[in-house]
């Protein structure tokens, strides 16, 4: 599975390298840049059944998707499983439920994200979900980087390492020879 989805990430132009600060303020010489997969409505199809599959015998209700990376994520996920879902937007810095989007207390939530890297937006939203009365189930998503433990379980469609760096540690920037770029879509 993790291959058919590294495939489908380069053959979308979605798998990137070079040098970029990341949404979690580390840099990389690597980045998924998930939004090219959902171009193509077919591959994103495909690529978010393979984290369906991870969720096969999963009690949820609902699912939830971070703005901006697990929005069409989560739809996609939704339209699959048959289960309603909501996104979560930051508002003011704090990750919240906006437009009318609610979680009845005790429902069984699945987090979807296109990329976890440090997990700062998953567990932002399952702050938000917790402090509706909602349950986290888990999270899903593409590619997790490395999260680590989330204190509930990641089904990812594929694993792949990469280093990161703080800035000060980053070995592209000591070199000096490739450009810094902000590919995402959190501010600092």
């Amino acid at each position: 599975m993790r291959e058919f989805v590294v495939e489908r990430l380069i053959e979308a132009g979605a798998y990137l390298e070079g040098h970029f600060l990341l949404s979690s303020g580390r840099h990389s010489d690597r980045y998924c840049q998930c939004a090219k997969l959902f171009e193509d409505p077919k591959t994103a199809a495909d690529v978010i059944a393979a984290a369906a599959e991870k969720l096969k015998g999963v009690d949820f209700d609902l699912i939830a998707g971070p703005a901006m990376g697990g929005i069409i994520a989560a739809y996609e996920l939704s339209r699959q499983t048959g289960r309603p879902n909501v996104f979560t937007e930051r508002e003011n810095g704090v990750m919240c439920l906006r437009r009318g989007f609610s979680i009845k207390p005790g429902a069984r939530v699945i987090i979807m994200e296109d990329v976890v890297t440090t997990g700062k937006s998953t567990l932002e939203t399952a702050a938000a979900i917790r402090a509706l009365g909602g349950v986290v189930a888990g999270a899903a998503c593409i590619v997790d980087r490395g999260a680590g433990d989330l204190g509930f379980p990641l089904y990812a469609a594929a694993r792949i390492r990469v280093e990161s760096y703080s800035a000060e540690d980053c070995p592209l920037c000591a070199a000096g020879e490739i450009e810094l770029v902000k590919p995402g879509s959190r501010k600092f």
